[in-house]
């Protein structure tokens, strides 16, 4: 068991609507571990981006607790979210939109540079930005380029960089692939894979694509609708998954051999509305073992085996445990 890095415990975010109270994460905890890597994956909608930037004090908690590095930052003031800006960073699902189109490539690395003042010549920070570009396999030839001029996979190169200017712990990978061609997406992921071995990240990786959470992660935890289902180590969901949502999820990858059945398990019913949600589990009107208590009693998020925690009330009858 390595040190913990950042602690989640019961966080809520909750959005208001003419409606009422919108649950767009609701009652999630978690750890993450120095060097480690957290893959979160549900349908889009589930709160999972929503889950990255409320971590990252973007979106200000409704409830709960963020721990970071042993020290509650839940709701510090701007100053000190400032000073946790050089340990906590985000790489943006889209690289385009995520940069700014009237600055060069060496003017938006170098942004987070002079913020924090790191640099005290300018040729220090030339130095620096060539070297973060060496870093990420940036050729020095784009120094003056923008983004417009650049394929998706370099605009993906820069927002790394970007993030990697301040030397961080800690970065909120929010879909950081799923722009980019397949091809692209393996290099990017490299990447990353290497960046962490060498400078000891950890990553909260948030993605659909059940292939790249499976080749990147170290644990996986599912979201539906705002709550966390089941949570386990990587290499355990795939080959024992216990909650209906994930056998599901699962069952949607694509398989490479046309000889191989595939058992796919199709969801029908609607979708239970996050706007005031009414007590019992929220997947129950999909779900095809759900019984009287799944819709009134709130599932609570329990240890099924050892380290693999599972939120249902039919588990245990499902999997014959």
């Amino acid at each position: 068991m390595g040190k913990k890095l950042l602690e989640v415990k019961n966080l809520k975010k909750y959005f208001k609507t003419p409606n009422g109270a919108l649950h767009a994460v609701d009652d999630v905890t978690f750890t993450i571990e120095e060097g480690k890597t957290l893959g979160v994956v549900g349908e889009s909608g589930c709160g999972k981006s929503t889950l990255g930037r409320t971590v990252l004090g973007l979106l200000e908690s409704t409830d709960g607790h963020i721990i970071f590095d042993g020290e509650d930052v839940t709701h510090v003031n701007k100053a000190k979210f400032h000073e946790l800006r050089r340990d906590m960073q985000i790489i943006f699902q889209d690289p385009y939109s995520s940069l700014n189109p009237r600055m060069a490539v060496a003017d938006i690395i170098a942004e987070p540079l002079e913020i924090f003042n790191i640099c005290k010549t300018k040729e220090e920070k030339e130095e620096k930005v060539k070297e973060l570009m060496d870093l990420v396999g940036l050729d020095q030839r784009f120094i003056n380029s923008y983004p417009h001029e650049l394929d998706g996979g370099r605009r993906q190169r820069i927002g790394i960089a970007r993030a990697l200017a301040l030397e961080p712990r800690f970065i909120v990978c929010d879909e950081p692939v799923s722009a980019l061609d397949v091809s692209i997406q393996a290099q990017i992921l490299n990447l990353m894979q290497d960046l962490q071995e060498q400078r000891n990240l950890s990553y909260m990786f948030i993605t659909h694509n059940l292939s790249v959470v499976k080749h990147i992660s170290d644990d996986i935890m599912v979201m539906y609708l705002g709550q966390m289902v089941e949570l386990c180590e990587g290499k355990e969901l795939f080959k024992n998954n216990l909650h209906p949502y994930t056998k599901a999820l699962l069952s949607a990858i694509p398989k490479a051999s046309i000889k191989s059945k595939i058992d796919r398990i199709v969801l029908r019913g609607e979708l239970t509305s996050p706007i005031n949600p009414h007590p019992g589990c929220r997947f129950a009107p999909r779900c095809n073992y759900a019984g009287d208590e799944c819709f009134s009693v709130n599932p609570t998020l329990e240890e099924i085996l050892p380290g693999h925690f599972v939120s249902c009330h039919k588990v245990k009858e499902i999997n014959n445990l």
